[in-house]
């Protein structure tokens, strides 16, 4: 009986867990040569992105959850600004018309509240413009075709030149 018991226990465990809903920002990653990219990813699901959920002028985490980081895997210019190889926290801040891109070396901060007590510890923060998209993007994405480092979101596309 006892055993019978235990064996209805594990089994109603495990659907408890299959039936669990999947993340809504999902962890995932993007590679390219001597870099990487880690992010919980957000959706649109029908939502205003920029100036809205993502407020302009303000510091971003970059994705969802805790700061999204980045590993380069050799020295880099990022923007035109020279980085040491390691892992760092990316944030950006919004504008209309262009967004700053912002690395800095305290990795794995749990979101952009954390950042202002960290800021003295950027490494870079590099100025690019804000491009529009052919057609809306769903899930936050970053690649990196040859050369950089590129975001896009909503209506709102952002590439960031590398030279490693």
């Amino acid at each position: 009986m006892k055993s019978m018991l235990l064996g209805l226990a594990l089994l109603f465990s495990a659907s408890a867990v299959l039936a669990q809903d999947p993340p809504k920002s999902p962890l995932v990653s993007a590679k390219g040569e001597n870099v990487e990219i880690s992010y919980s990813q957000p959706s649109k699901r029908d939502r205003a992105i920029f100036g809205a959920l993502v407020p302009y002028d303000k510091v971003w985490r970059a994705g969802a959850n805790k700061s999204t980081d980045i590993t380069f895997k050799k020295d880099v210019t990022f923007g035109g600004k020279k980085v040491k190889a390691g892992t760092y926290a990316l944030f950006i801040v919004p504008t209309q018309s262009d967004f700053t891109v912002i690395l800095n070396s305290v990795a794995g901060q749990p979101g952009s509240a954390e950042y202002e007590k960290n800021k003295d510890k950027n490494v870079a923060e590099v100025k690019v413009p804000r491009q529009k998209t052919a057609s809306s993007v769903e899930k936050l994405t970053y690649s990196f075709p040859k050369g950089a480092l590129q975001m896009e979101w909503d209506d709102t596309k952002i590439s960031v030149p590398m030279k490693f």
